[in-house]
């Protein structure tokens, strides 16, 4: 009886090993990941400083990925990051800002892009 659950312990833990092995093998061959969530990048330029509110935001983008505060003010986190073992990562995050009426104070915008006519952007309310 005591070498039949001997058995049984072995093999449960042998599959539990090349359980594990498998996966790792897996994650290896599909070498990518991602983290975040898509959002519509093309609305950005659509940011008004001092107009745009929380409303319209979220209308734009949906619900943010993160929040957060930066120096007294609310922030929204909207990105979205792929990673690959075996291509460049393709990056973009959102980060805006808001004042105290929650309307944007300002916001930054990057990405990761081979088109160099395409940079990052950051806007501020005047001084």
């Amino acid at each position: 009886m005591q070498i039949q659950a001997l058995n049984l312990r072995g093999l449960s833990m042998k599959l539990i090993k090349n359980t594990l092995f498998a996966l790792m093998v897996v994650g290896l061959f599909a070498g990518c990941a991602t983290v975040g969530q898509p959002y519509a990048e093309h609305k950005v330029a659509d940011i008004v400083i001092g107009e745009t509110s929380k409303a319209d935001i979220q209308s734009m983008f949906g619900n943010p990925w993160r929040t957060g505060l930066e120096s007294g003010k609310q922030t929204w986190t909207y990105g979205n990051y792929r990673y690959s073992a075996f291509s460049d990562a393709q990056t973009s995050d959102l980060v805006i800002r808001y004042n105290k009426e929650g309307k944007v104070a300002s916001y930054t915008y990057n990405r990761t892009t081979a088109n160099p006519e395409q940079p990052a952007k950051t806007k501020q309310a005047g001084p």
